[in-house]
């Protein structure tokens, strides 16, 4: 056994689905008087139970009864497909951890365990989704489904997110959001996990391949992650140290307090820019700081959810 391996392994959740459903159930526990008609998928009627159908919602109470098969019918059935792209690049692994709980996460934790909270949201819903995660390369895509199977299998995939560790890769996510662009052929809702770190070239390639998603006519959110700590306050004692960059490896010495206003004028002036450009093509933008609670995120998923039509 490599003990070396074993002590820097990174474990991820213990429980990802478990964790996912504790943060809805506390979400939708603090929804006093819901504003999201149909959310819980209210039981409207009964309908005969046609040969061939599932049996997954046949009331057997009533059959006791009546010897008849009925299958109750709910207010929210619905269509719906979504589609949640996370992004795995190195950037989105700061800051590095080794195991992962809800008050202990970094940005790639965080983007994960969102993402599991809305599929939990969905799965009740009876919503289809689908996965795209990418770094340097297109890791994984999944077209949009309902079944358990497929939900597990998700879940899976994002776990395996966590546990992969970059070092020093560069990513072009405009280049992957155009290949799901072309393979998403049916309108989605589609929810985008980044931290948006492209050079100021990239960024203009970014916006055009968000575009490319609108033109398709999906309806498409931005979270847009980040540490608000240290990558928008710029928190850190001002003893000398090393800043490296995890995709390309270059690095600058310095004390933090002889860049601290500098670097937050310049991070503002990026955030609002992002924020300009996505009201100009229609993309929703939501600020995520990984230290809040996941309620922003989830009330984006029914606000949008339910506009979508």
């Amino acid at each position: 056994m490599n003990i070396e391996k074993e002590i820097n392994e990174i474990t991820g959740f213990k429980n990802l689905e478990l964790l996912a459903k504790q943060v809805v159930e506390g979400f939708i526990s603090g929804l006093h008087k819901s504003p999201f008609h149909g959310f819980s998928a209210e039981f409207a009627e009964h309908k005969i139970y046609n040969a061939g159908e599932s049996t997954k919602h046949i009331d057997w109470k009533l059959f006791a009864k009546t010897d008849k098969l009925y299958t109750k019918r709910y207010e929210e059935e619905t269509n719906l497909r979504c589609h949640l792209i996370v992004d795995n690049s190195s950037s989105m692994h700061y800051p590095k951890l080794k195991q992962f709980n809800i008050n202990s996460l970094n940005k790639i934790g965080f983007s994960v365990l969102a993402s599991a909270a809305i599929m939990n949201l969905m799965k009740r819903q009876r919503d289809a989704v689908g996965l795209s995660i990418y770094s340097e390369e297109y890791e994984f895509y999944s077209s949009e489904k309902g079944s358990e199977r497929h939900h597990q299998m998700l879940l899976q995939k994002l776990q395996e997110a966590l546990r992969s560790l970059k070092e020093k890769s560069t990513t072009e996510t405009y280049q992957h959001l155009h290949l799901i662009a072309e393979k998403l052929k049916r309108r989605s809702l589609v929810f985008l996990f980044t931290d948006m770190l492209q050079s100021d070239v990239e960024a203009e390639k970014l916006f055009e391949a968000l575009q490319h998603l609108k033109y398709n006519k999906h309806e498409v959110i931005l979270f847009h992650t980040f540490d608000k700590k240290h990558e928008v306050n710029f928190d850190f004692n001002n003893r000398p140290k090393r800043f490296v960059d995890v995709e390309t490896g270059e690095h600058i010495n310095l004390y933090a307090d002889n860049i601290k206003h500098q670097y937050e004028e310049a991070i503002q002036d990026y955030f609002q820019e992002l924020q300009l450009r996505c009201a100009q093509y229609r993309i929703k933008y939501v600020s995520t700081n990984i230290n809040d609670s996941f309620n922003k995120i989830l009330t984006t998923y029914l606000v949008e959810r339910q506009k979508f039509g």
